[in-house]
C-alpha cells in the first residue's frame, strides 16, 4: 500500500529551495518531516540494522545541508534527496562490510522467480511447462487480507528480498513512486526496474499464497 506521508508539492519546490538556501530552519524542518520516514525505510534496504539506517538518514540530512547550494535542479528535489541517501547508504554499507554493489541493481541478481516445482516438466504428455500447482483466489480484504498479521507477512517477505528488489518495491509499492522517479533515484533502466519489481511482487505474492494456503493442484495435473 502506498505511503500516505506528506510530500513537497512540485509547485512549492522552487520556493522551498530558495528558503533552504537562506538557511530557513522552518523550511528544513518541513523537509525533514516530509521525507525522513521514507528515507529510513529505503535505508533499511541497504543496511542490516535500524540503528545504522537511522545514522544513514542523519548523514543524508547533513549532506543535504552541505550540498543545497550546489543543487542545480536537474532532477526533482525528492530524487536528489534519495540519491544522496543511496550514495550514503552504499558508502556506509561498505564500511560495515554490508555493501550493495551497483551491479546488484540488475534483473539477473536472482534465480527463478517461482519454484520450478510449481510447473509441469517439459516432457509432460499433455501440458509441458504449465502450472502443476497454481494460485487460487485469496480472501478479499474484508475477510482478512489487510489484517495486521497479513501485513507482517508482506513486510517479512519484503525484508527477505535481494537488496535491489527491496529498494524498487519499497519505492514503487510502499512509497507510491512512479516508475520514472524510481529509475532516476536508483539509477536503473526502465527495463531493469520493471523486472526487479516483477520479481519482488511475485515473491511477496508467493509468501501470501503460503500464508493463505492458496495453492492447489491444477487440472493439468489431474
Amino acid at each position: 500500500m502506498p505511503s500516505t506521508e506528506a510530500t513537497v508539492s512540485q509547485e512549492d519546490e522552487t520556493a522551498l529551495l530558495q528558503t533552504l538556501r537562506r538557511g530557513d530552519e522552518a523550511a528544513f524542518a518541513e523537509l525533514v518531516d516530509a521525507y525522513s520516514p521514507a528515507l529510513l525505510r529505503l535505508a533499511m534496504t541497504y543496511v542490516r540494522t535500524a540503528d545504522v539506517a537511522e545514522e544513514v538518514v542523519q548523514e543524508t540530512w547533513v549532506g543535504v545541508i552541505r550540498g543545497i547550494d550546489r543543487f542545480e535542479g536537474r532532477c526533482s528535489l525528492k530524487s536528489w534527496l534519495f540519491t544522496i541517501l543511496r550514495n550514503t547508504a552504499i558508502s556506509r554499507g561498505e564500511r560495515e562490510r554490508h555493501s550493495i554493489p551497483m551491479s546488484s541493481l540488475s534483473p539477473d541478481d536472482d534465480g527463478p522467480v517461482l519454484d520450478p516445482d510449481r510447473f509441469l516438466p517439459a516432457d509432460h504428455s499433455r501440458f509441458p511447462g504449465h502450472w502443476a500447482i497454481g494460485p487460487t483466489a485469496w480472501p478479499v480484504p474484508e475477510e482478512g487480507l489487510m489484517a495486521a498479521e497479513t501485513r507482517e507477512i508482506i513486510a517479512g517477505a519484503i525484508r527477505e528480498l535481494p537488496p535491489s528488489q527491496r529498494a524498487v518495491i519499497a519505492l514503487r509499492d510502499v512509497e507510491g513512486w512512479p516508475p520514472e522517479e524510481v529509475c532516476e533515484a536508483l539509477e536503473v533502466s526502465e527495463g531493469n526496474q520493471r523486472v526487479l519489481l516483477h520479481r519482488a511482487r511475485t515473491k511477496v505474492r508467493a509468501a501470501l499464497e503460503t500464508y493463505f494456503g492458496a495453492v492447489e493442484p491444477t487440472l493439468a495435473e489431474v
